[in-house]
């Protein structure tokens, strides 16, 4: 049997041996690097498949820690959310103290003051034992290469990623000698030290020695005993197992003195004092980690930043693909101004709850979008934002009722998939108006509107069919007569509307919606508008399915003389570096600037505003004009049966849509009782909103009048 200087070869281990001829070869050649300058290293000498070993990822160059982003209102001062998944203290290296530095490199690495990265005489020793085990039992991982691999798995964003970052193998290790050679050669060890200290994982939810020394002993870092920290540094190799306050503390004594006896072996403490501190006993006062799981369930504002979220990982600059945005939010440390106004919508939230108070079955919400840049200023509504929904029990609206029926995270007010939104009724008039005046019919066309018109949109047996031909009704049998723009809009005659969208087709209504982007996220909907817009003559009256945020983006176009931006929820971020990134939503002039002023000047009338250009009869909405002490138009919208009811509303800077209905259950009319809530809310938001910034006007139109 072939002999070695560390005894006989056996069968297995020539096995083993032969298996590792290639991946040794890098062994050495990367051990060999660690005695000369690095310098000379470069240039591809050692390699593992195709990759350089030396060479350096950018990541790893200025490894950043995960920090937790914060989201601002739109004052750039109040915080409204945090979003990350780690407790984390970030020290600079004067703030750590002396004693820890020593237990860490006394445990984890007695010589990294003096290797570049790879310790010498560890990775010989670990090839010579894992050759000899057949595996790779022993790791000879310096503070620096196990810096790198907290990096990768920090910076990972699947997990798939997460686990190569960490995986027990010869060529990942080589991979990290060459990492650990490159990246001393850009830090420092007092650098190096820092960053690791501030990442490395202490168990029970803290990352980082800041961290740890006040969950484990309510201190900061400066104040702790030898003691104390020989134990946070012995959790580091194994966080539960010798964890002290939900595990063994004998176990994490037993480890915390081996430190001490370390630190005693290396001379970092005198025998004596080695003995002082084995002596005191663990002395805990445990305190809970302050992990931030995200930012909506623990915000005041969670419908927006719940928003807000879901927007940030739509945005493609962040990353390609979902986890990697949402990664990059949690972990990033960015400093990010929203557009939320917090006086604005802390009025809106009493604005709704005056209407509607917590705890109803109806839901009453609002969302206020700023004309011009598409910003969103409020988003309010009478719900809890919560997870907690095990106790909603049925819809009732006893005030005794004491259990989570307000809590929701549905998007209410901004839809998805599974909520697609609520009938918006009449307020969809607007569209019709705008693809008529588009059309060159001015403000003044005149149309004899009969309490109840057949139209030519054939649909089928129904309630509003009349031989299969849709016939719908006015508000009220008195209904009936000449009408225009102005007065069929103020006075909201459907049959007006109706004929008027004979005349140019209501596909063009349509297609002036999608382009103030109007979304058909209902199925039913969707098939409608895609494959015969032609006929799809119910359109007009709001029989479409659609949002607050919807409709506020949408009006807000109109003041600001037909530009339409998407709304958008975030005006910059900062990142770590301190560079700056601004958010602008991609405004389009959806519609001419004189159809805009020209419906403006019709929307004047349901608020009994007055119009600049025309004459109003009597409004729907004269509420709303009465409460702001500035210009104001607007929608009302009442949908077949009153199963909802909205109002949407401008001044020259602000645009707010509400709703009411229930949610949970369609069938759940809002009856008579519950009309004109929306707009007593949008009054009271309104005239918060021009108290705030009363400014502007709206411009009259010059054509399409007469």
């Amino acid at each position: 049997m072939a002999q070695t200087w560390f005894g006989p070869i056996t069968a297995v281990q020539r096995r083993a041996m032969f298996a590792l001829v290639p991946v040794a070869v890098a062994f050495g050649l990367v051990v060999g690097l660690a005695f000369l300058p690095l310098t000379s290293a470069f240039g591809g000498l050692a390699k593992v498949g195709s990759e350089t070993v030396l060479e350096l990822p950018d990541e790893l160059v200025l490894p950043p820690a995960p920090e937790s982003s914060t989201l601002y209102a739109s004052d750039g001062t109040t915080v409204i959310a945090t979003f990350g998944d780690q407790y984390r203290v970030q020290l600079e290296y004067d703030q750590i103290p002396e004693s820890v530095v020593n237990a860490l490199v006394a445990t984890e690495d007695s010589n990294f003051f003096e290797h570049n990265g790879v310790d010498p005489e560890g990775v010989m020793r670990a090839l010579v034992t894992n050759l000899a085990d057949g595996g790779t039992s022993e790791g000879a991982s310096t503070i620096t290469m196990q810096y790198v691999r907290q990096v990768l798995s920090y910076t990972a964003t699947t997990p798939d990623e997460v686990a190569a970052a960490s995986e027990v193998t010869i060529d990942r290790k080589v991979k990290e000698m060459g990492y650990a050679l490159a990246l001393e050669e850009e830090m420092t060890k007092e650098e190096i030290l820092t960053n690791y200290l501030n990442t490395v994982y202490f168990g029970n939810g803290a990352y980082g020695i800041g961290a740890a020394a006040q969950v484990y002993y309510g201190k900061v870092p400066a104040d702790l005993t030898v003691a104390e920290s020989a134990m946070l540094v012995g959790l580091i190799q194994s966080p539960s197992n010798y964890d002290p306050i939900n595990g063994s503390s004998e176990a994490a004594q037993v480890r915390r003195d081996h430190v001490i006896n370390r630190m005693v072996s290396v001379k970092s403490l005198t025998a004596a004092e080695g003995e002082t501190a084995r002596a005191e006993g663990l002395n805990l006062n445990p305190q809970d980690a302050n992990n931030t799981m995200g930012g909506a369930i623990d915000s005041d504002y969670g419908f927006f930043v719940d928003y807000f979220e879901q927007w940030w990982n739509q945005q493609e600059d962040f990353g390609d693909s979902d986890e990697v945005r949402k990664a990059r939010l949690y972990r990033g440390g960015y400093e990010i101004v929203s557009t939320l106004d917090v006086e604005l919508q802390d009025a809106a939230q009493d604005a709704v709850e005056k209407q509607k108070p917590m705890g109803s079955e109806y839901a009453l919400g609002s969302v206020v979008v700023e004309p011009g840049t598409g910003g969103i200023q409020v988003m309010a509504v009478n719900r809890n934002y919560s997870n907690d929904t095990s106790d909603n029990g049925p819809n009732t609206s006893n005030p005794e009722y004491k259990g989570s029926y307000p809590n929701t995270t549905n998007p209410l007010l901004s839809g998805n998939s599974a909520v697609p939104g609520y009938q918006a009724g009449s307020s969809f008039k607007m569209f019709t108006m705008l693809a008529a005046l588009e059309e060159g019919l001015p403000l003044d066309t005149t149309i004899y509107s009969p309490y109840q018109y057949t139209s030519e949109y054939v649909v089928g047996d129904g309630a509003a069919s009349c031989g299969n031909y849709w016939c719908p009704k006015n508000a009220s049998e008195s209904e009936v007569g000449n009408y225009n723009m102005w007065t069929g809009f103020g006075e909201s005659v459907n049959t007006y509307f109706v004929q008027l969208a004979e005349r140019i087709g209501v596909e063009k209504a349509i297609n002036v919606a999608e382009r103030l982007g109007i979304k058909f996220r209902a199925q039913e909907d969707l098939n409608l508008v895609t494959n015969s817009p032609e006929t799809y003559g119910p359109f007009v009256l709001g029989v479409t399915q659609t949002t607050p945020l919807d409709m506020a983006a949408a009006y807000a176009a109109l003041p600001a003389d037909g530009v339409f931006c998407p709304p958008i929820p975030a005006q910059s971020a900062t990142t770590l570096t301190g560079a700056t990134i601004p958010f602008e939503s991609a405004c389009d002039q959806a519609v001419s600037v004189e159809v805009a002023r020209a419906a403006v000047d019709a929307a004047r009338c349901p608020t009994e505003y007055g119009a600049a250009a025309g004459n109003c009869t009597w409004g729907t909405a004269p509420q709303v004009g009465n409460a702001v002490d500035g210009p104001v138009a607007g929608k009302t919208g009442t949908t077949d049966s009153n199963s909802t009811n909205w109002f949407v509303g401008f001044t020259p800077n602000a645009a707010a849509a509400a709703f009411i209905a229930d949610p949970d259950s369609p069938q759940n009319l809002v009856g008579k009782g519950n009309l004109g809530k929306p707009a007593n809310a949008v009054a009271d938001i309104l005239a918060a909103q021009w108290d705030l910034n009363g400014e502007g006007d709206f411009t009259p139109p010059k054509e399409l009048v007469h």
